[in-house]
């Protein structure tokens, strides 16, 4: 017999969030690991909020909304409220009552500056490899390292020449500035002018740069963002993002390796010839680092020596290696930072390294999970 299709009117429900959401959900092991990593910055969010003064959202809850707009490639925070609205997965993981009202967008915008002087994405990445369940998976002494363009979120329209006091001459022969026809996205002829980071800067987003990753490539306005990957399960361990330059990429490896430094015991890090420089390998050696680097024969010599690129562990991690582009491709698509939704450095900063931080988080419940 056929059901009749009745329409209900207004109704009282009472729904068990926890009964909804089936035990096998991969969000169950992830909503886990997330709340022990935000248990341990408690402490930390307390210094970033005034003990007086009528309560706001909790910092915990926009950290988890954050992590669902990467996990499913959720364009805007508009869209990620709109989403929390009505979804009771997204609600449950956030930590939102059925009938608790969602948040205006503008919420991240006034909550995001006060996050990052906590620099609690990056904190939050380092208690995440912390964890106990976590850090049994990690490698602790063969790493890789390599970095990504990530485009910025301003166009070459707006790279015009700097002027004299320092600021970039906004004109309207150099495209930027409002002429009769198109306004402010009026044309702007390109022929016969030279660019260079040196004397061109974006009145968009002045901490971008004009990059391109090879001689095949066009220049793009961009950011590069890096990770320092371990190599046994393929996470990451620690991730920044910098401004494009040609030495961008070894100074970040740098930092990240000072960050983990450990004299007594010696490690590996795997990376493309890109690294094949002096001043890099020098460094790594005195981390108590085995740079096992790719040798760069282009019309030189390469700084690494024969007998350490034919070795057997510097071939093994010249395969490893290649699984950071997993990273990063995860992090481009899923993630949606191909094209960074921010500007200026420490927003780019911020929003790639809690991206980095969703990858793990993404990968783990088929980590964790027993054989079977």
């Amino acid at each position: 017999m056929r059901g009749a299709d009745a329409q209900p009117g207004k109704l009282f429900s009472y729904v068990n969030m926890e009964d909804r959401i089936p035990e096998s959900h991969p969000l169950r092991s992830i909503r886990k690991l997330t709340d022990d990593a935000l248990d341990a910055l408690s402490g930390d969010f307390d210094e970033l909020y005034s003990r007086t003064g009528r309560p706001g959202i909790a910092p915990e809850k926009l950290l988890r909304a954050l992590l669902l707009q990467a996990f499913f490639s959720i364009r805007s925070e508009r869209q990620l409220m709109e989403q929390l609205n009505y979804n009771l997965l997204f609600r449950w993981f956030v930590g939102l009552d059925v009938d608790d009202p969602v948040w205006d967008a503008t919420v991240f915008t006034k909550n995001r500056d006060r996050l990052l002087r906590g620099d609690v994405s990056a904190r939050f990445l380092s208690e995440l490899v912390r964890l106990p369940a976590v850090k049994s998976l990690l490698s602790q002494e063969h790493f890789s390292v390599d970095g990504t363009r990530i485009s910025a979120w301003a166009s070459v329209k707006g790279f015009q020449p700097k002027s004299s006091a320092g600021e970039s001459d906004g004109g309207d022969d150099a495209g930027g500035g409002g002429g009769d026809a198109g306004g402010g996205n009026a044309e702007r002829d390109f022929h016969g002018e030279r660019w260079s980071n040196e004397t061109h800067e974006s009145t968009t987003d002045p901490d971008a740069r004009l990059y391109r990753k090879s001689r095949k490539h066009e220049a793009k306005l961009s950011y590069l963002g890096h990770a320092l990957m371990e190599n046994r399960s393929g996470l990451v361990v620690d991730g920044l993002a910098t401004r494009a330059t040609g030495t961008a990429e070894r100074d970040a490896a740098e930092v990240m390796l000072m960050r983990r430094a450990d004299v007594e015991r010696k490690v590996t890090l795997g990376a493309d010839k890109g690294y094949d420089a002096k001043e890099f390998v020098a460094t790594c050696k005195t981390w108590n680092v085995e740079p096992h680097v790719a040798q760069n024969k282009s019309n030189r010599r390469s700084n690494i020596p024969d007998e350490v690129a034919e070795s057997e562990g510097c071939k093994a991690s010249q395969v490893v290696r290649k699984r950071v582009e997993e990273v990063f491709g995860w992090v481009k698509t899923v993630g949606v930072m191909a094209k960074t939704r921010h500007r200026g450095l420490k927003k780019v900063d911020w929003q790639f390294t809690l991206a980095l931080a969703a990858y793990n988080l993404a990968r783990m419940p088929k980590l964790l999970a027993p054989p079977s």
